[in-house]
């Protein structure tokens, strides 16, 4: 059986040096994605999205190992951030976000895989936010990237860092269509606040 590392082999956009911003040109890639609002730490519909996400993308991971003979991990979630004021990532204002939680997808997963594995999901349990996934293509192009190890609420300064190497790099930040984007390389749920990793992206 084949196996793929893709946090492995797609090492320059799942690592990166703390307070060592990049730039990285990131290909379009499929993923599993559900959209809402709010505040994440208080929004039940942002807990219902993850846990709808992470059962369909483990039925396709073992979808792949029965049909294709192919192992992969899981990717680590993903998420796109957004608001009509841009400073709202740096004071901290959760209420007006937006956002889509998502998990990566390899290329050979399909539109009637996905189909599938919602419908697999769906026999075995409710999860009001099924419904919502939607497998889509994400192109993200070029970004400025940076790896924060911290708690999340403390990303603040190093957000503000991110922006100010895009601003000496020349590239401006278009808040209607380049999202925020954080992937969270540790389960908050099992390392301590200040060990969690985070790659911290920002598109220009």
């Amino acid at each position: 059986m084949e196996k793929i590392d893709y946090k492995k082999d797609l090492k320059q956009f799942y690592g990166g040096k703390v307070d060592n911003p990049v730039i990285v040109q990131v290909p379009a890639m499929n993923y599993l994605m559900v959209d809402g609002r709010g505040d994440p730490n208080t929004s039940l519909e942002y807990i219902d999205a993850i846990q709808a996400l992470y059962p369909v993308a483990y039925s396709l991971k073992f979808m792949c190992k029965k049909e294709k003979d192919i192992d992969f991990a899981v990717m680590p979630l993903e998420g796109l951030w957004w608001s009509d004021d841009m400073t709202d990532f740096i004071t901290g204002n959760k209420s007006n976000w937006q956002w889509t939680a998502m998990i990566m997808q390899p290329e050979f997963i399909t539109p009637d895989m996905f189909k599938r594995a919602v419908q697999e999901v769906l026999n075995k349990k409710s999860l009001s936010a099924i419904n919502k996934i939607r497998f889509h293509t994400y192109a993200e192009g070029r970004a400025a990237q940076v790896m924060y190890i911290g708690p999340y609420a403390n990303e603040g300064p190093t957000i503000v860092k991110l922006h100010e190497f895009i601003k000496k790099s020349g590239g401006v930040i278009n808040a209607d269509n380049k999202h925020h984007h954080e992937i969270y390389l540790n389960d908050p749920r099992r390392s301590a606040p200040e060990k969690l990793k985070t790659i911290i992206r920002q598109p220009y």
